[in-house]
């Protein structure tokens, strides 16, 4: 408890350090004391983050539905923003003293004045100048900018360039978001697999993540796109929502329009225990598709299609059942397995899965968060091969708190096996 309480605290710290940070550069250096852009610009620094304290608390709270969608889109969008915001800030800080340098020099150098060619004349009769009367009559200089406007100056142009960025970048990930994921397409080689299972299609899409930002059009994107590939299989790989039925059954109605030869399959993610799983599973049957909740079926093309129960579901007695699902399997048949976390690849290993179908990472979503998701996935995205098992995980078709990718599209994978029989 002690340590939750630490880090609760560690996290609050830095959250607050890097409010007061990005406060700082772009409201106090860029505004004048006491005025009203300082006002508003605090009045706005102080109300964004509340936003997104509650955007992230509300859903688990209970608070009322249409709560939660107020608060989403400016709650989320915001720490996408200051993610992005606070790095080109950081990133650009050297610029500062370099520019205020070159601003001063320039200041300081003397103006050159032309000499204009004189032509021998007649001296004018005209009385001498005192010193003084001709130091009035020449034309005055131009004062130096002083050091206080040239610092406004510099933070205006690299402060406003730094928003710039982060609003674009996010502005260009939201759209990636809302436009729907795009298809790609691997093929899988599998030793195993019989002559007249090659070039079958499994459509896989996972983490949708429908909720407060993201409702029933998404759905529909997602289902058109998937039915567009004229998969065999259709694989939903966990974290289809962040809400409950009642909210949410409405927005995921779309799903009973997928149409594949065999079908379409569901394994549960984490979110799903956050939202009531065992609801979410009776809702999907009832929309057409097959939970595999540690249980395995045997498709006609020649395989064996297996699916465990999400990790998190061990809180509450139902996490991943391999025994259950692949122990008692005939070894000789190609067996691919429906895992929402990447991370159980070892079991796969064990139990002789040939492939393993994952999502959860989002690819890590916005960048550098594929960084982060290196550290607690052995893959982020892509296909990787370890020892017998290939594993293939999706980057999702959706987006969790945030509705931004940068640098990790969102995609629906059609994965063709192969055979080496072929």
């Amino acid at each position: 408890m002690v340590l939750v309480v630490l880090v609760l605290v560690a996290v609050l710290g830095l959250l607050g350090t890097v409010h007061w940070y990005v406060w700082r550069r772009l409201v106090r250096d860029l505004t004048a004391p006491g005025g009203a852009a300082r006002r508003v610009g605090t009045a706005v620094a102080v109300a964004l983050p509340l936003l997104s304290v509650g955007a992230l608390v509300s859903g688990r709270a209970g608070a009322p539905f249409v709560v939660e969608q107020v608060l989403a889109w400016p709650g989320f969008l915001w720490l996408a923003v200051l993610l992005y915001v606070t790095l080109a800030l950081v990133v650009t800080e050297p610029l500062r003293p370099l520019l205020r340098r070159l601003l001063a020099r320039r200041a300081e150098a003397p103006a050159e004045v032309p000499v204009p060619v004189a032509t021998v004349a007649a001296p004018d009769p005209a009385p001498d100048l005192a010193p003084e009367s001709a130091a009035a009559e020449a034309p005055a200089l131009a004062p130096a900018v002083p050091d206080l406007s040239r610092r406004l100056f510099v933070n205006r142009i690299v402060s406003g360039s730094a928003a710039a960025v982060a609003l674009g970048t996010v502005g260009y990930g939201t759209y990636g978001v809302l436009r729907g994921p795009r298809v790609k397409r691997v093929t899988v080689p599998l030793a195993k697999l019989p002559r007249g299972a090659h070039g079958y299609r499994i459509a896989v899409v996972s983490d949708i993540h429908l909720g407060p930002i993201l409702g029933r059009a998404h759905t529909q994107r997602i289902v058109d796109t998937i039915n567009a590939t004229q998969p065999d299989l259709v694989a939903v790989v966990g974290d289809l929502v962040d809400g409950s039925v009642a909210n949410l059954g409405p927005a995921a109605e779309p799903l009973a329009r997928l149409k594949a030869r065999d079908g379409a399959f569901f394994v549960t993610g984490n979110h799903e225990y956050f939202s009531g799983a065992d609801a979410w599973v009776d809702h999907v049957r009832e929309l057409g598709l097959h939970p595999l909740r540690n249980a395995r079926v045997e498709i006609g093309a020649g395989f064996d299609l297996a699916g465990v129960d999400d990790v998190a579901g061990e809180r509450e007695g139902r996490g991943p059942d391999f025994g259950k699902a692949l122990g008692d399997r005939d070894r000789s048949r190609t067996a691919v397995l429906l895992a929402h976390q990447p991370v159980v690849i070892d079991d796969a290993v064990r139990h002789g899965v040939d492939l393993q179908l994952s999502g959860h990472t989002h690819g890590g979503q916005l960048w550098p968060g594929n960084l982060v998701a290196e550290l607690a996935n052995p893959t982020v995205a892509g296909l990787e091969r370890y020892g017998d098992t290939q594993l293939y995980v999706s980057r999702g078709a959706g987006a969790w708190g945030p509705p931004v990718r940068v640098g990790a599209p969102s995609d629906i994978t059609v994965v063709e096996l192969a055979s080496r029989q072929a």
